[in-house]
Parts: C-alpha cells; sequence; structure tokens
C-alpha cells in the first residue's frame, strides 16, 4: 500500500474514517478483530449549507472523538518525483529540499510528505511520491473537526486513500497483475483520477467536474431548478431519460477530455497504456455513467465495491446499500489506517 500521511498518531483495533465532501460527509468505522475487518458503523451525511452542524450532528450520533481525514482541491497536491537513490532515514531528512524542486508552494506554507515507491530505479534513481497541503487550508479543516469535537489522529489526500483502499480490496485480483488501470472517484464538486501500474500509483490530479455539474446541465437543458434536476439525474422517468442522457452526455465528454489527456501523459512517460477504469464516488451513480464513460474513452469500466473485503454484519446491510457502497471508497482508504 502507498500509506502516504502528512501526519498520523499511533491507533488501537479501531479506526474512523471521516470523508468531508462538498455535498455529504461519509462515515465508517472499521474495527479489526483476529486478523479480520469488520464495519462497525457507516453514515452518510448530507452537508447542506452547514458542515460544522453536520459534523457535530454525526459526532454526537456516532460517539466520534477522532478520526482520520482527508482533504483535495488546488490547496492539496501530489507529485511523482525521481530523487537520488537513498534510504528511508535520509529521504525523511531530504524531504523538503528535494520537494521544493517539485512543489509549486513554498515548503514553509504546507505541510508535506511522502513515499518510497521504488527503490531502485536506473541511473542511482527511486521513485517517490510526494504529498503537499497548503497549512492554512488544513488548518481551516482541523479547526471545523475541532468545534465538532473530534481531533484528527490522521491526514490524507483524497487520492492516496483511495489508492489504498483499492489495493486492499483488490490485491488478490490475478486480472490486475503487471497492467496499468486508472481509478476514478467521482464526488460532487470534484473528480479523483489515478493511474496505478501493477499496484504501484504513477500519477494523480483532481479534475474539476463532479456530479454538481450533471445536475446543473440538465437544469439547463430542461429549464427546471436544481433540486428537481438532482432528482431526475438519480431515477429519470421514462420520458426524461432521452433528455437526461443528453445532458450527461454533454458533462462527461468534457470529463472524458481531461482523462484522456492525462492517460496520454502517463503514456508518453511509460511503456504501458491504460487499460481500464475503476470507479467510485456518488457522481458515478447517474443512469448512463459507465456506459458512456466506456464508450468516450474506449476502454473497459468497472464500478468496484470498497466493502468487498470488509465483513458488513447483518444490522449495517441496509444502511450500507442505502448510502450506494460506492461513496465510501476514500473513508474506507482512510479507516484502514488503524
Amino acid at each position: 500500500m502507498v500509506q502516504v500521511k502528512l501526519f498520523s498518531k499511533l491507533k488501537d483495533n479501531s479506526s474512523v474514517g471521516l470523508d468531508i465532501g462538498t455535498s455529504f460527509i461519509k462515515f465508517l468505522k472499521l474495527k479489526r478483530t483476529n486478523g479480520s475487518i469488520e464495519a462497525a458503523a457507516c453514515r452518510k451525511v448530507a452537508v447542506a449549507a452547514d458542515a460544522e452542524s453536520a459534523l457535530k450532528r454525526l459526532a454526537q450520533e456516532q460517539e466520534v472523538k477522532k478520526a482520520n481525514i482527508s482533504v483535495s482541491g488546488p490547496a492539496a497536491i501530489i507529485r511523482y518525483a525521481q530523487f537520488p537513490r537513498m534510504n528511508e532515514g535520509e529521504f525523511r531528512q531530504a524531504l523538503k529540499f528535494e520537494a521544493q524542486k517539485h512543489i509549486p508552494f513554498a515548503v514553509s506554507d504546507v505541510s508535506l510528505d511522502g513515499s518510497i515507491l521504488k527503490p531502485d530505479l536506473p541511473d542511482n534513481k527511486m521513485l517517490v511520491l510526494l504529498a503537499a497541503v497548503k497549512k492554512d487550508f488544513l488548518n481551516t479543516r482541523l479547526k471545523l473537526l475541532e468545534k465538532a469535537g473530534i481531533s484528527a489522529d490522521a491526514v490524507e489526500i483524497d487520492s492516496t486513500a483511495l489508492i489504498n483502499a483499492f489495493n486492499f480490496s483488490r490485491d488478490q485480483d490475478e486480472n490486475l497483475k503487471g497492467k496499468a488501470v486508472a481509478l476514478l472517484n467521482v464526488g460532487a464538486a470534484l473528480s479523483n483520477l489515478s493511474i496505478l501500474e501493477a499496484g504501484t500509483p504513477r500519477l494523480s490530479r483532481d479534475i474539476q467536474t463532479g456530479g454538481n455539474n450533471f445536475t446543473q446541465k440538465l437544469a439547463e437543458v430542461l429549464d427546471i431548478n436544481l433540486k428537481a434536476a438532482e432528482e431526475l439525474k438519480l431515477v429519470p422517468p421514462q420520458d426524461k431519460i432521452e433528455a437526461v442522457g443528453r445532458g450527461l452526455e454533454a458533462v462527461l465528454t468534457g470529463l472524458a477530455g481531461d482523462i484522456r489527456t492525462s492517460f496520454d501523459y502517463y503514456e508518453s512517460q511509460s511503456t504501458s497504456s491504460v487499460g481500464k477504469i475503476f470507479l467510485s464516488g456518488a457522481g458515478i451513480l447517474a443512469p448512463g455513467f459507465q456506459e458512456s464513460m466506456g464508450n468516450l474513452l474506449g476502454i473497459p469500466v468497472e464500478a468496484w465495491n470498497p466493502f468487498a473485503k470488509i465483513t458488513v454484519p447483518q444490522e449495517l446491510e441496509a444502511e450500507a446499500k442505502k448510502a450506494a457502497s460506492v461513496s465510501y471508497a476514500v473513508a474506507l482508504g482512510l479507516a484502514l489506517r488503524f
């Protein structure tokens, strides 16, 4: 697993992942017993206009005192770079100096972390992943948690949490060995894209397109308000299916173009080509999303289940289904940090 973190404390046998999105907060609590991992609780709570109130309600309902969280967007970045070959201790000492060559922010303005991905590249080099988030942005997120009575045990970037969740869920998949695949997590405001080569990440970026764009396009196409458009997007009546499809296609064409640009860049740097896209996030639940994306990019597209290797007790099955399991990919990656 990548297991990049911006900071982390020691854990016990239970762990909480808190994915704070612009429209929903996804809460997942895992517990580890005798080598197995079980979902102890999961909830998906609407943010509406007040994330602080939503967090406070969730903290009280679920008795949340500490959690692992993630960040994304322009203030949080991931870079893949080649460093001179060194051991882990030397890497930690050299991290700030070497990272300044690769990130667009001053090192003094960010919280910074990284991982060695491949220690034995040619020419005495190694491949590393760098993760950085602006301190002012991170402090705002931590204060939001503090107001809800929650302390952060670990901070990730959405993409690294997603990669960890996927590698955990699909690590025994023989069909993926030695192949390059993409992970696309579609949220409300943006989408996280990562390319993995034999399980090792090689490219990660945020794309400023998400489920809200689909809703806005439908509202324009059908001349209706956003609330009605959101309802139509998920469950269109028979006489609106064609119009919904046109609206979705218009947005997906732009999203597919951004994805293809990323694929072209990756393939110009590698001998591999992306052979499949694995989807997650609530944004993919719009009817026809998977088929349209596959047609636009010309490669297989598949939604994956973050709960595939997690034991879900019967009393939680209805909640997991109601909240759509694909929505929990980032929360799973966070909760896996025991």
